[in-house]
């Protein structure tokens, strides 16, 4: 058996790899795993850029700022799998939830509510000298950080001069929250179903409602790793569209619910996890395994309107050499599986929440467009 040491952050999205291992699908595929529960998202990186991981549940653009040689990190990475869709949220505080109440009642009723309630509450916070409201996010280079900065963007709010957006481990936004020391955090399930569950907050947005079927985490590896053992990858992917498959289905829920909830996973009750999964959360059917270079474009416009990356680089150029259905196809394929690759032209327009059209091979005037964009020259 070939042995592979994969990494995973406590999160309702890794379930293919808890269901790979508990299940034996990885033993199924000639594999011999190890899971290892890693801290916060840049151990999950640094681990798998100097080979302690073999790969990994990643967050989906975090693969593309390695191989660009930014955040810390000059690696270049493949992702030949998307491991889940959906599953972020923002949750704010019952205080704030109730500040904005006061403040619109009727527009916070509307679904999905704009952040325009949000951007009155903190000009009157700034005009009567109060401090920035402080949102917590997982990772700078993350579904949840761009999906927040484009909400709050839509209504004029400059994510990084009126309020205060920091980094915090999934794990610890929960206890950030009952703190006082955040107002809010976006991450993924089942933190949020958590934080509501204790009376600390209310889920104020989910991603998904700002972009419908975003990718969120996805299989990483480095390109090295993924050229000297393109066997062990195929069955790595095998294996994970087979868990995946398991994990979407109806039947196993409450199974899944309860492998989750085990101190080596999640460590969380079954049923708030299952709030995530019976809400919104694909793994790999209607295609949401495929890693879809087109979103990975997006990612990239907006690391440009952050200033986060220069805008000499070619964003479809930049996708395509870490983004790779190729490889996700061939594994569909041996498994006798229909390979769905949803939104691959990078001519097809994809909108958002606000009806802002998206075209990939229009990725660097898209990102000019907006009114609050600091794009490295």
């Amino acid at each position: 058996m070939t042995a592979l040491n994969l990494g995973f952050i406590p999160l309702t999205d890794c379930a293919p790899l808890a269901v790979g291992k508990a299940k034996g699908f990885f033993a199924g595929q000639n594999l011999d795993v190890t899971l290892s529960r890693e801290a916060s998202w840049a151990t999950v990186r640094d681990k798998v850029a100097i080979g302690a991981l073999d790969a990994a549940h990643m967050l989906a653009p975090m693969t593309l700022a390695a191989s660009l040689g930014i955040g810390g990190s000059d690696v270049p990475m493949v992702a030949p799998l998307a491991l889940n869709r959906n599953g972020a949220a923002f949750t704010i505080s019952a205080a704030l939830g109730q500040a904005l109440r006061r403040l619109e009642p009727e527009a916070m009723a509307q679904t999905p509510p704009s952040a325009q309630t949000l951007a009155r509450l903190i000009a009157e916070r700034k005009r009567a000298g109060e401090p920035a409201l402080t949102f917590a996010v997982v990772f700078p280079y993350s579904i949840h950080n761009y999906a927040l900065r484009y909400w709050l963007g839509q209504a004029g709010i400059d994510p990084d001069r009126d309020v205060r957006l920091i980094v915090t481990p999934p794990v610890r936004m929960v206890d950030q929250l009952r703190a006082g020391t955040i107002d809010g955090f976006c991450v993924g399930a089942p933190w949020n179903a958590v934080a509501v569950s204790e009376g600390l907050g209310e889920v104020l947005i989910r991603a998904s409602e700002i972009w419908p079927g975003g990718s969120d985490k996805v299989l990483g590896t480095t390109q090295a790793w993924s050229k000297s053992n393109p066997e062990a990858l195929q069955a790595l992917l095998r294996a994970l569209l087979q868990a995946g498959a398991w994990a979407d289905a109806s039947d196993n829920r409450a199974e899944l619910c309860e492998l989750l909830g085990q101190p080596e996973y999640l460590g969380a009750r079954a049923e708030l996890i299952g709030q995530g999964l019976d809400e919104e959360i694909l793994f790999q059917t209607k295609g949401s395994a495929c890693p879809v270079p087109s979103q990975g474009v997006w990612f990239l416009t907006q690391m440009m309107r952050w200033g986060q990356i220069p805008t000499h680089i070619d964003p479809v150029v930049a996708a395509a050499e870490v983004y790779r259905p190729d490889l996700y196809r061939t594994a569909a394929k041996s498994l006798g599986l229909e390979a769905v690759e949803p939104q691959l032209s990078v001519d097809e327009p994809e909108v958002f929440f606000d009806g802002h059209p998206f075209r990939p091979n229009e990725a660097v005037s898209y990102a000019r467009a907006f009114a609050i964009t600091r794009a490295k020259r």
